[in-house]
């Protein structure tokens, strides 16, 4: 693309594509240093815009840098925050947590349900015979039981 085509779209875009970016970002500065990169990726480019086509490429190009940078900004703050105490543990500790969560919590057949589809690895099919019940009665043991186990141990990922 050429300079002068790139200069009549900066003249024409760049009022609305940095608003779009600000709105995303909350951010003054943040908003001009994507909308710079957009355009700078079409300095050193090779994209061929075809007319009338030029609003649209511009404005899912700002979009897309914004939830990028969005992104980014939020796997920084994940990373920079303190480990929750339970990483502390080593992986057998954990496990005998859950197991003494699952004793004391769940029924019996959620329990035997649990340990022919995680231990013995059956199919829903094969606990279902088993059990004599139904294939969506064992999906449904699973999912309460997981769902429980998940709220305990994990709380902050539901």
């Amino acid at each position: 693309m050429e300079r002068e085509q790139i200069r009549r779209l900066f003249e024409l875009y760049y009022a609305r594509m940095q608003r779009v970016a600000r709105s995303l970002l909350y951010d003054e500065q943040e908003a001009e240093d994507v909308v710079g990169d957009v355009f700078e990726s079409l300095l050193g480019g090779t994209a061929v815009l075809l007319p009338g086509t030029e609003e649209q490429y511009l404005m899912a190009s700002i979009r897309n840098r914004c939830l990028k940078r969005l992104r980014h900004q939020r796997v920084v703050r994940q990373a920079q925050m303190p480990a929750p105490p339970d990483e502390d543990k080593t992986e057998d500790e954990r496990l005998a947590d859950i197991m003494e969560f699952v004793a004391a919590r769940l029924s019996v057949q959620e329990q035997r349900i649990l340990h022919l589809r995680f231990t013995e690895g059956y199919s829903y099919q094969e606990i279902a015979l088993r059990e004599g019940i139904s294939r969506v009665a064992v999906w449904k043991h699973l999912a309460h039981a997981i769902a429980a186990i998940k709220k305990q141990f994990n709380p902050q990922k539901l």
